[in-house]
């Protein structure tokens, strides 16, 4: 069977989809009662064996409610009037959505200031300290 590529190094097998068609809602006329041209794709991504393992955890955190607790990841599409179209919307999606996990973010690492930028920070507070004294109306008995 096909796979689709992801990244160059993850490509998922078609077989590991599932696709449903089901009735779209929504205006489309008589069309719309007779023809099920929404798609519900279905990946089983906690048990796919395309996906690294950080990946398959990235994917499913990204999914969010999209994702059941099984970790299989729904996605309705029933955005046009065709199936096709909304075959390949999914698909894209689903991709789109593999592609964001399996980028690794950088670690970030905690900075803190250095001691001249401190000690500018403190110089310009008692400038603008000075100048708030300058300019008050005080009046000394």
């Amino acid at each position: 069977m096909a796979k689709i590529p992801i990244t160059p190094r993850i490509a998922i097998d078609e077989n590991e989809l599932e696709e449903n068609f089901v009735l779209a809602s929504g205006p489309g006329g008589q069309n719309v009662n007779k023809v099920a041209s929404a798609v519900q794709l279905r990946f089983d991504a906690a048990h796919s064996p395309s996906l690294p393992d950080e990946v398959r955890r990235r994917l499913i955190v990204l999914a969010g409610s999209r994702a059941t607790k099984a970790g299989v990841i729904i996605i309705k599409a029933a955005q046009y009037r065709d199936q096709q179209r909304n075959r390949d919307d999914a698909r894209v999606r689903l991709v789109d959505l593999i592609t964001k996990a399996a980028f690794v973010p950088k670690h970030r690492r905690a900075s803190k200031p250095s001691k001249a930028s401190k000690q500018r920070g403190i110089e310009a507070k008692k400038t603008h300290s000075r100048l708030k004294q300058i300019r008050s109306k005080r009046f000394d008995d």
